[in-house]
């Protein structure tokens, strides 16, 4: 009877609907996240919620690999390329959330979400992956959604809008340089040193940015009075850090027990949420040109992931597909793969 269940627990369809469940659930933990963000920018500076996210992280990953051991690793003869992840990540999300207090959530999120465009076209360009006529119309309709998100011919437009914007070309870059490393490193390791470096790269960053904007109270998140700011409330930044990385390993999760084709999809449902926290909590409501250039994005996201996989499918290799997963904040790509496969115990992995 104990086998008969166990085989019904680590069956396709318990595996797919665990997936769902966990990626939901991790959607949620990420909009969460950045909407704790939004709020504490009003008492913090970006560089300090960086570091302590990334610290928290660094501190939650590292006993779990070393535990798991091989081929999860702590060392790694990858960490240059780490290093510059690292610091594109931390570049990237500086950006992104420093958009914040001049943009409302959805706003900002919506063209962060264009990343997958970016990455295509870095990836022909870098890795010479061919982008045929599909990929190209899905390309051109992403890129008129964010023309539409971005309205940069309205009243309303601001030079803010293109912090996001530059996110989501940094993190485009980082999601190929994820695809040069492949399945060399498990993504338990890239996301570690992803983390562990983007904490390292955001002190002199901050520093650097501190110094031409200081004074200037319109931009006070980018100040860098940052110990005496953790002293102030070093529990709510713990407990954002911890979020993020619940979210995190959730996330990774989600794409090791299902298939990429199954789960991708529900990565947009961040957007949704992202919209509502957005509304119920700083009661912003997200112009018209916003929720269609929304729809486009989302439209033109999903059909290149759904041109990714099918290519995957056609060589029968797993590969790295950056188009998949990019929720704000999560350092890693997923190993895409279409079989199931059970762990060797419940809870081995």
């Amino acid at each position: 009877m104990t086998e008969l269940s166990q085989k019904d627990i680590y069956s396709p369809p318990m595996r797919a609907i665990h997936g769902i469940l966990c990626v939901e659930i991790a959607m949620v933990f990420y909009a969460v996240q950045d909407a704790m963000m939004k709020s504490l920018l009003e008492t913090y500076s970006v560089w300090m919620l960086i570091f302590f996210r990334a610290l928290v992280s660094v501190i939650i990953l590292s006993p779990i690999i070393l535990w798991l051991g091989a081929p999860y690793r702590i060392l790694t003869p990858l960490w240059p390329i780490h290093a510059v992840r690292g610091a594109l990540f931390a570049i990237a999300f500086a950006l992104f959330y420093a958009a914040f207090p001049f943009m409302g959530l959805a706003e900002v999120v919506t063209i962060f979400f264009s990343a997958p465009l970016f990455t295509a076209i870095l990836a022909a360009l870098w890795l010479k992956e061919t982008i045929g006529p599909h990929r190209a119309g899905a390309l051109i309709v992403g890129f008129i959604g964010i023309l539409i998100a971005m309205n940069p011919t309205g009243d309303s437009f601001t030079w803010v809008a293109l912090l996001p914007l530059g996110t989501a070309v940094m993190y485009a870059v980082s999601q190929v340089l994820a695809r040069i490393i492949g399945d060399r490193e498990t993504t338990l390791t890239v996301g570690l040193h992803t983390l562990f470096f983007s904490g390292l790269a955001i002190l002199p960053f901050g520093w650097l940015v501190a110094q031409i904007v200081g004074g200037n109270p319109e931009f006070r998140h980018l100040d860098f009075n940052f110990f005496s700011q953790f002293w102030a409330g070093w529990d709510i930044l713990i407990f954002m850090g911890a979020i993020g990385m619940v979210g995190y390993v959730l996330l990774g999760r989600a794409y090791q027990v299902a298939p990429a084709s199954l789960i991708a999809p529900f990565d947009y449902t961040y957007l949704p949420i992202a919209v509502a926290l957005g509304y119920f909590l700083f009661d912003e409501v997200p112009p018209q040109t916003t929720i269609l250039g929304m729809g486009l994005i989302i439209l033109s996201g999903l059909y290149l992931g759904y041109r990714e996989i099918r290519a995957l499918r056609k060589t029968e290799e797993p590969a790295i597909v950056a188009e998949t997963t990019f929720v704000p904040g999560n350092p890693l790509p997923a190993q895409v793969t279409d079989e199931y496969e059970a762990p060797d115990q419940p809870g081995s992995r």
